[in-house]
């Protein structure tokens, strides 16, 4: 029997949270802010779910996609201009059951915690295999992530290790929410292996083209 909650939620423009992601956001829209105010009054847990549509002002449950992050707010800064700087931890992958509009100061959810399935053994050493990959997709990209492939390489949690992965590779809103939802994590680590590795060959082959 999974146990739902209600928390405050925080709709996201152009990001998708994942589970260990530490993130920092800049909240503009009142509802948001007040739902931010909200939660630190408490125990600093907010849901965080992507927009489908990054244009609508003020969505609703059609605009906001069904599966979100728990997270934590770490740090909240006021800054001038009215804004509001968050750092915020993702903590566990949830199913948004209903969105609640806590009368119009900010939207609520329902939700319930969604655990990962298929977690066997020999996924670690599988996730290991994919941080060496990603490493060479990093070197080849030139991208200047060595701070986060050093994070990575400290994890030892496969699951950890396919989102912080998920979270960095170059994807579109659609297909990182794609990897939010999948809880088999056999079939996540084999997806985001085969992500790596279309990313890879699509660089090498520009590559080759520059070279001529």
């Amino acid at each position: 029997m999974k146990v739902s909650q209600t928390k405050p939620l925080l709709p996201l423009r152009d990001i998708v949270i994942f589970p260990s992601m530490v993130v920092p956001l800049f909240v503009g829209r009142e509802k948001s802010i007040k739902a931010l105010q909200e939660v630190m009054k408490s125990d600093k847990s907010i849901i965080l779910v992507a927009q489908k549509n990054s244009e609508v002002d003020e969505p609703e449950n059609k605009d906001i996609y069904g599966y979100g992050c728990l997270s934590k707010v770490l740090q909240l800064l006021k800054l001038p201009d009215g804004t509001v700087k968050v750092l915020v931890e993702g903590t566990k992958r949830v199913k948004i059951l209903e969105v609640q509009k806590k009368d119009d100061s900010y939207l609520k959810c329902e939700i319930e915690i969604v655990e990962d399935t298929n977690k066997t053994k020999d996924l670690d050493s599988f996730a290991q295999n994919l941080i060496k990959k990603f490493e060479k997709l990093l070197i080849l990209n030139k991208r200047d992530l060595a701070d986060s492939i050093g994070n990575i390489k400290k994890i030892k949690d496969a699951s950890q290790i396919a989102d912080n992965i998920a979270s960095n590779l170059n994807l579109q809103i659609f297909e990182k929410q794609e990897l939010l939802e999948m809880f088999d994590l056999k079939a996540r680590l084999e997806k985001i292996f085969s992500l790596v590795d279309k990313e890879s060959s699509v660089i090498s082959v520009e590559k080759k083209i520059r070279g001529r």
